[in-house]
């Protein structure tokens, strides 16, 4: 989180109590998850709630002034402007610096006498989070999935919500929105899946990433030519493993705490690396951005209508977009590009392959051929994260160069990682509804014995991790975007 674990644990715990105690006073309720959220977000640096601030009330403005056009070329120019005002935004913190870089680049390039100054900004923690849930409320007013604006207190809370706040999930307006004028009932919590979710998360996260960070990742991706080609392909599978560790680790804890207060999450990950092609992988990783990039860049961009030329277009256009969102730098475009170029050769191969049969669609791989998909897919994917692992694109070629020193003995890894490694490996392939599974059977606990043994679970799982974890805990992966 933003600020030591501990302290985290006890601003949660007044959190909590505070919350359901207001919870027979809506607006007291959400004026006091609002200004806990600006709380949690201004430890990190108070003046950035001035951003935060800003860019909700913009939003509302906007948000009354695209329902206030009369016809639908004005509703359509005043969307437009304002999510050009977010991006803009965005833009200047994430890319000012980044851009200036370009320009005195091809300024040598092509002798010409033009230098940029630097800012050399702090990018400000979850500046893409937030700012994607201002596009995603103006976006829904204007399409109608949302009937009316919000009030403001509803969009700072919307906006600011602290479990999501800094690296989501990205929440649609008209998912959230809605639930916060809904009186929370606590018989409907489900309790037992936020524990879960919030335990298994730290245990990804304290235990599984950090040990492969600091272990045998961070090392190898420092310094490649000191390693030979398995240590570096160990690394490769270790920071696919850390990646989805860290990632889906804090996303299930939000999704839990978000639960003990009484909002319901969609879920962000499934079991990704059993995805048997690239287009199934964007489908379980990352779902809350995957889907957001799908329904606010692609299908605006024309999706898959107008023939195969543009369907491929837009396919390359949304993840070349997508990739530089992580950071600007060349590797997130590279690793874009990737993704881009592997999802256009995937359609055209099913093109062809649906064209063979006869068919508009080719049907799944199945058996044999789908386990040969999942392994290729797999690979691929981890491919690609050298790029967005690697610093600068020096580091990234140095590391694939170091591929063909096979003959130099492996000296990075240990037991205890390549455990790791195969053991989430092996998760991705446990039965989908484990999670239903365990909170059916403590459903059939005595009701006088749920309570004391959840608790005493969870403390003992506290516990076991901390017991369990490395020395220091490095920050979420995803708070630098």
């Amino acid at each position: 989180m933003l600020f030591p674990t501990l302290n985290f644990g006890l601003f949660f715990l007044i959190v909590f109590a505070a919350a359901w105690a207001l919870v027979r006073f809506p607006q007291g309720r959400i004026a006091f998850l609002s200004a806990a959220s600006y709380v949690f977000y201004g430890w990190w640096d108070w003046r950035y709630l001035f951003l935060l601030g800003g860019s909700t009330l913009s939003n509302y403005l906007a948000g009354h002034a695209i329902v206030r056009q009369e016809t639908p070329a004005r509703r359509k120019l005043a969307v437009s402007l304002a999510v050009a005002v977010n991006l803009g935004v965005l833009a200047f913190f994430k890319y000012a610096d980044f851009t200036s870089h370009a320009v005195n680049d091809t300024a040598t390039l092509l002798g010409l006498p033009v230098r940029l100054g630097f800012l050399d900004m702090v990018v400000p923690v979850g500046i893409s989070f937030f700012t994607f849930h201002g596009i995603s409320y103006l976006v829904d007013l204007y399409r109608g999935t949302l009937r009316r604006p919000a009030s403001l207190l509803h969009l700072v809370l919307y906006i600011s919500f602290f479990p999501q706040l800094v690296a989501g999930p990205i929440v649609r307006a008209s998912h959230f929105l809605p639930q916060i004028g809904e009186r929370p009932d606590p018989d409907d919590i489900r309790a037992t899946r936020a524990y879960l979710l919030i335990m298994g998360g730290l245990f990804k996260k304290v235990v599984v990433a950090n040990y492969l960070a600091t272990d045998l990742v961070d090392a190898v991706f420092m310094d490649p030519d000191r390693y030979g080609a398995l240590d570096l392909l160990l690394a490769t599978y270790g920071y696919a493993m850390q990646i989805y560790c860290d990632f889906s680790a804090y996303t299930d804890i939000a999704i839990g705490l978000a639960a003990l207060l009484g909002f319901r999450f969609p879920q962000n990950f499934d079991q990704p690396y059993r995805s048997g092609s690239l287009r199934e992988f964007w489908r379980r990783w990352h779902i809350s951005l995957s889907s957001w990039l799908r329904d606010y860049l692609y299908i605006p961009l024309g999706g898959n209508r107008g023939g195969t030329w543009k369907h491929c277009r837009n396919l390359m256009i949304t993840m070349l977009l997508g990739g530089l969102w992580h950071g600007a730098n060349w590797t997130f475009v590279i690793w874009g590009a990737l993704h881009g170029g592997m999802l256009v050769a995937e359609h055209l191969v099913n093109r062809l392959r649906a064209i063979t049969i006869g068919e508009w669609e080719a049907p799944p791989l199945r058996g044999w051929r789908r386990g040969l998909a999942i392994v290729a897919t797999f690979h691929f994917v981890c491919f690609t994260w050298i790029f967005f692992r690697s610093p600068t694109l020096e580091v990234a070629g140095r590391f694939l160069a170091g591929f063909g020193r096979w003959q130099v003995l492996p000296t990075a890894a240990t037991p205890l990682t390549l455990l790791l490694i195969a053991g989430t490996l092996a998760s991705q392939f446990l039965p989908a509804d484990r999670l239903a599974r365990i909170e059916d059977w403590v459903r059939r606990l005595p009701a006088a014995f749920l309570g004391p043994a959840m608790g005493a679970a969870v403390g003992l799982a506290v516990v076991l991790i901390q017991a369990c974890a490395p020395e220091g805990v490095a920050p979420f992966i995803y708070f630098q975007f």
